[in-house]
Formats: structure tokens, sequence, C-alpha cells
């Protein structure tokens, strides 16, 4: 095997023309710069030098790997530099898959923490919901991904081979219209209390929670609208059109326009994270990534 340090002595040698004259240009003495030599004819099985009187001369292989040994040195020296800029947060690329309350709130505050303290680091931002993020990351198509859990979901074993950063804990809140009869309750009100309403669902994972925790309370929700789109949830309840129930953050996200948040009781909880690989974690601009999440999380209204 050609290692690069054999190369560069090589190098000195051919363009000095001694062993002596490589070794102070390399600031090793000269049987240092004869025993790499020796090792280097040793692993290509084959004379590079051969003495002519005072000088040192070239053999045919040896001339032949001094032509490769100027690319293969600045090659490796091009690679040194980025690997180097990359640890030291000048380069580096972030892959980051968000759901869509946390795009809208966490992560512009992150990426904008994360620019201004290191503007070489690139960060590109997809949006999937858990548990398809949480399968990104696995599959090696993303290096961080925001997901959550609901307190008491089954299933919490299912990050158990990733690095989990906690960012905070968003309740569920009711939004009813501005006219509605609980619109100005203070403190909180049963959900029960909402169980012959006409509901407006949100995302597939959000509706399960919320027929989860009606059905605990007693009733079956009777759902006449149904959309991902937590802006259209709003537009629905403050037209009147019926109630829902959303994460606080997602509140947040959106100005609930003719539409008032309630506080729910029971409480529901959902914990917010970003997520990575064991491996990943170790790479200097995913962990400041995650820092800069977790600074965001901190800030949120809807973690305190």
């Amino acid at each position: 095997m050609i290692e690069a340090r054999h190369l560069r002595v090589l190098r000195a040698v051919a363009s000095t023309g001694s062993f002596s004259a490589a070794g102070r240009e390399l600031g090793c003495t000269q049987p240092a710069v004869s025993q790499q030599m020796k090792a280097l004819e040793s692993s290509v099985g084959t004379p590079l030098l051969v003495r002519t009187g005072r000088e040192m001369r070239l053999t045919q292989a040896g001339e032949a790997l001094v032509r490769h040994a100027a690319g293969i040195i600045a090659g490796l020296t091009a690679a040194e530099e980025e690997v180097a800029a990359i640890a030291g947060l000048r380069a580096g690329r972030v892959r980051l898959v968000s759901f869509p309350s946390g795009s809208s709130t966490l992560v512009p505050t992150a990426l904008a923490a994360l620019r201004a303290a290191h503007p070489g680091t690139r960060v590109s931002l997809e949006e999937a919901e858990p548990p398809k993020s949480v399968e990104l990351l696995r599959e090696g198509d993303c290096d961080v991904a925001l997901a959550f859990r609901y307190e008491g979901a089954a299933g919490a074993e299912e990050w158990d081979d990733l690095v989990v950063r906690p960012l905070l804990t968003d309740r569920l809140v009711a939004l009813v219209p501005e006219g509605h009869r609980l619109a100005r309750t203070e403190g909180s009100v049963a959900i029960g209390e909402l169980a012959r309403e006409s509901w407006i669902a949100g995302c597939p994972r959000c509706r399960g929670q919320l027929v989860e925790v009606c059905e605990g309370a007693g009733f079956a929700p009777r759902i006449d609208f149904a959309t991902d789109d937590y802006p259209a949830v709003v537009g629905l309840v403050g037209a009147g059109l019926g109630v829902a129930v959303l994460p606080q953050l997602a509140v947040e996200s959106v100005r609930p326009r003719g539409a008032r948040t309630v506080a729910l009781e029971p409480a529901v909880r959902r914990e917010i994270v970003a997520l990575t690989l064991p491996d990943l974690a170790q790479v200097p601009a995913v962990t400041a990534t995650l820092d800069e999440l977790a600074r965001a999380g901190a800030r949120q209204p809807a973690a305190r």
C-alpha cells in the first residue's frame, strides 16, 4: 500500500536530487528519508531510485510514480482542507425534515441563529409527518428529523436506536369560534362539554389522538371536516363551522382569526423532539443544528 507521506518524500528527493537535501526540505534527517524510500520501494515491489555518483536518478517506475504523486497529494490536501472546514463549521450540509407546525415555528428561529453563527453551514428542509420523517432518517435521506409523540401513546420504544434531543412539550388546546358559548371561558374546559359539537380534524396522527381522547371522555366526535392544513382548520373554525383540538404550536403558527383557544381537561400533551442517528450526532454541523433547535424550542410559548 502506498502511503501519502512516502509520496511526499519521493517528490522531495526527485526535486532536490539527494536524501540529505530532501531531508532539509522536509525537516527530517537523511536516514529518515532513506528509510521511508526503502519502505516505498518495498510497497511497490520495484526500485524507484538509482545512485549515479553523488546524485539520485529516478527509474522509469519512479518517474511514473512522481508524475501521479502530484495529483494524489493535491487531492489529499484538498480533502484534508475540506474535512477541516466541515469539522470547524466553516462548511457542511445538514438535511432537515420537519412536520409543518415545526417548520413554521421552531425551524425558522433555529436556522436563522445557525446561519448567523456558522454562515458556511447549509441546511435543506423537507416536510414530512412522523412516522414518515423517522423513516427518512433511518433510510439515510435526512440527517435530522423533527418528530412528536403523545404522552402515554404506545410505541415509546420506536426511537430507541436514535439520538433523541427533547425540544419542548406541546399541549393540545380547543379551538372554538369567537361567538361560541365557551369562547370567553377562563381556566380549563372538560372536553366532554364539546361532545355535541361539529368537529374539524387535523392531520391523521392528531385525528387519531382526538378520537382517542374523546372516546376516553365517553363520546365519539362527529367529524364533519378533515384537513392536514392547519390554516384551513383555523379558517373553518373561524367561520363557525365547528370546533377543533390542535397542538398549541400549530395554533401559534397561524393567526386564528375569528377563533379562540380554550385550555382542555384532561390535559393532553405531545413531546416534540429532534432525532438523528448516533454516528451523525458526532458531526459538528448536525450537533450545531440540534443545539439551535433546542434553543428555539425553549423560547416557544408552548414550552412555558
